[in-house]
């Protein structure tokens, strides 16, 4: 690589960030919604033709900044999984992390799981980055249900063929049972930091901390894990 080259190159990796920053800041302060590539030039300075040959359009944006912010949050949670510990250990603390993340990030977290931006659909690109926090809650379960004195979700037998539709796509080598239980959990994983951070939870419970803890070791139970005293 020439020197003029990997100058441009560094030059490009940072006004890209520059340009995702002030996105996030925009965020921040209008809403996903209200995201201008417009408005963003004109803080950083640069003509909006400029600014159309790192990011096309909105959406191309609004796809960057999901998927970092998927990214992010996969991180945190790899980062605090520890797979020496046992598995209700891991998943709790996964989801610890998880709910840590979104309350670091809230505007981030408004962006990926809060209401639709109106007029984008997220394309297949954000797919892997979407999928990092599920696909390690599902090795936490795969990894416990090769131990066959775990305990083990049951099934209603009209949503047995739905469960065996999910378990092909999602996990093929897990019980359809548990990859039912793990799909309900992700839901209501999402609902709990959802209620948290939105509100919803305002005059309801106090203790969010203690009350979280709970709650996601009620779901790692449902999913068939036990603690190690247990």
């Amino acid at each position: 690589m020439s020197t003029a080259h990997g100058a441009r190159a560094r030059a490009r990796i940072e006004v890209t960030a520059a340009i995702k920053d002030e996105a996030r800041r925009q965020l921040a302060a209008e809403g996903a919604t209200r995201l201008s590539l417009r408005a963003v030039a004109r803080e950083l300075g640069m003509v909006s033709s400029a600014l159309y040959r790192y990011f096309p359009s909105r959406d191309d944006l609004l796809t960057a900044l999901i998927i970092d912010a998927y990214d992010s949050l996969g991180q945190s949670a790899e980062a605090a999984h520890d797979p020496a510990a046992g598995p209700f250990e891991r998943w709790t603390t996964v989801c610890e992390a998880v709910r840590r993340w979104a309350l670091d990030h809230p505007h981030e977290y408004a962006l990926i799981y809060g209401s639709p931006v109106p007029g984008y659909t997220a394309p297949d690109t954000t797919v892997p980055a979407a999928a990092r926090v599920g696909l390690l809650l599902i090795g936490i379960a795969r990894d416990a249900h090769q131990d066959p004195g775990l305990a083990r979700p049951s099934i209603a037998d009209e949503l047995r063929p739905e469960a065996e539709r999910m378990t092909a796509d999602l996990a093929p080598d897990l019980p359809p049972a548990v990859v039912t239980a793990l799909v309900a959990a992700w839901a209501q994983l999402y609902g709990l930091v959802g209620f948290e951070l939105f509100g919803q939870f305002n005059r309801v419970v106090e203790d969010r901390e203690t009350f979280f803890r709970h709650a996601v070791g009620q779901l790692a139970r449902g999913v068939g894990l036990v603690p190690a005293s247990s």
